[in-house]
């Protein structure tokens, strides 16, 4: 069978595709959906060839260190580092500034550091420092993000400069508060005048006879704040009060305190620092020394000779007791002839006139004390000769109010004198450090929560 024909027509031209990289559009798809296409050659998949004069593309990982014109060069850790020091220079200069103003540089190189055992903690300021300026950065939450190459284009403000200065001043505080706890004293120069005045040494008897109970009135006594609630006077609460209100009548007369039992013992001698005279005497106590007996010639001994280079025209000593001699190396009697040698008048007081009175000696169940009666030997005559024979005066006290017009006698009798003093006062200059230790640590939470916050 013969097959019919079109005319016969040119073959058409074969023109073969470009080749193409994987990914483009274009080429020739696969024969099924399900079969994928071959594999590319390595060829195909090469980077296309840079045309001439552009610039090349930086490797993978590069991006950020070239970030082109506009981006905000890295700073070195150098250059921070130096930053910090020097705010942290410039900031104690200006925070020792109004200490200085106010009290010189010589009043601070001066200065007496009582508690100096205190400076061992600046060895922990520079680890605080560090924490507070460079170290921070490893402390703080961080947030992980695509890139940061925008954030580096931005501009840079002057707070960037300005991160570490709130752990400048917190150091810088924590700085002038150590040297604050370190209490600082200004002895001022000691000034010497002319006072008008006598010099007294109170002989105090601290026996066990002292335990007795004395009929008082709280209101008889000049301060009774200090005795518990509902308590019952003693002789020795009666004494305390009376010498401590005798000290702060005082004001150009120096005085000096003994107390005795079995020995005598110089509590202070004569002094015009009122305050710390007053504070010795309260803190007294019947189990400090040895009460088991009485030793008056050894105490007399001891105030005599605590005024043996005194330059002033009246000498007094008030001898206040309750017993009689039976202790000590030194008798009555010597003790009188040394009083009259140096001139030393004697008032004696005495507490009580021998009657049975009551002593506290337990505590019962419900916690009550439990007195019971007895008797103490007191020798009137002795106390009497010893005012006689040095030109003093004997007084007894049968309860507080006549104790404390006895010493109010006392003072009535005494003659005045001319005598120098040399008086010294001392400033403490921990205030001084710790104002500018406040205001820079109110500075540094004010930039921390106003001007240098940071995120997160």
């Amino acid at each position: 069978m013969s097959e019919r024909r079109g005319p016969d027509l040119p073959p058409p031209a074969f023109t073969p595709a470009p080749e193409r990289a994987p990914g483009e559009l274009g080429g020739v798809a696969p024969a099924s959906p399900w079969q994928a296409s071959p594999r590319a050659p390595e060829a195909s998949r090469a980077a296309p060839p840079r045309p001439e004069g552009q610039p090349a593309r930086p490797a993978r990982g590069t991006e950020l260190r070239s970030l082109g014109p506009g981006a905000a060069p890295r700073r070195s850790p150098w250059v921070r580092l130096g930053l910090a020091v020097g705010a942290t220079l410039a900031v104690a200069a200006l925070a020792v500034v109004y200490p200085l103003v106010e009290r010189g540089s010589r009043v601070w190189l001066d200065a007496d550091w009582r508690y100096a055992w205190v400076f061992a903690f600046l060895a922990l300021v520079p680890l605080l420092w560090w924490f507070g300026t460079l170290g921070q950065d490893s402390r703080r939450p961080r947030l992980r993000i695509g890139t940061v190459a925008a954030i580096r284009r931005g501009p840079r403000g002057v707070r960037t400069y300005l991160r570490d200065l709130p752990g400048v001043l917190r150091t810088v505080a924590v700085a002038l508060g150590v040297l604050a706890l370190a209490r600082p004293v200004s002895t001022l120069s000691d000034q010497t005048s002319d006072e008008q005045g006598i010099d007294i040494m109170v002989v105090l008897d601290l026996s066990g006879s002292m335990r007795a109970v004395l009929d008082a009135d709280p209101k008889d006594l000049p301060n009774t704040s200090d005795l518990p609630r509902n308590a019952r006077i003693t002789r020795v609460d009666a004494a305390k009060i009376v010498v401590e209100d005798f000290i702060t009548r005082r004001r150009t007369d120096r005085m000096g305190v003994i107390v005795f039992g079995k020995d005598a013992y110089v509590l202070s001698p004569p002094t015009l620092d009122y305050q710390l005279l007053g504070s010795l005497v309260s803190k007294l106590s019947l189990d400090v020394i040895d009460g088991s007996a009485t030793a008056i010639g050894d105490a007399l001994g001891a105030a005599v000779a605590r005024m043996r280079r005194s330059d002033a025209a009246s000498k007094v000593v008030i001898l206040l007791t309750d017993g009689d001699s039976n202790a000590g190396m030194v008798s009555p009697e010597f003790a009188i002839e040394a009083a009259v040698e140096k001139g030393c008048k004697v008032y004696t007081v005495q507490i009580g006139n021998g009657d049975e009175v009551q002593v506290q000696d337990s505590v019962d169940v419900f916690g009550q004390p439990h007195y019971v009666k007895t008797r103490f030997p007191v020798n009137p005559e002795l106390l009497n000769r010893i005012a006689a024979q040095t030109g003093g005066q004997h007084f007894v006290a049968t309860d507080a109010k006549g104790l404390a017009q006895s010493f109010h006698a006392v003072l009535d009798q005494l003659e005045k004198t001319r005598f120098e003093a040399q008086i010294a006062s001392y400033e403490d200059l921990f205030p001084f450090l710790v104002l500018p230790a406040v205001l820079l640590v109110a500075l540094d939470a004010l930039l921390r929560a106003w001007l240098l916050r940071r995120f997160p």
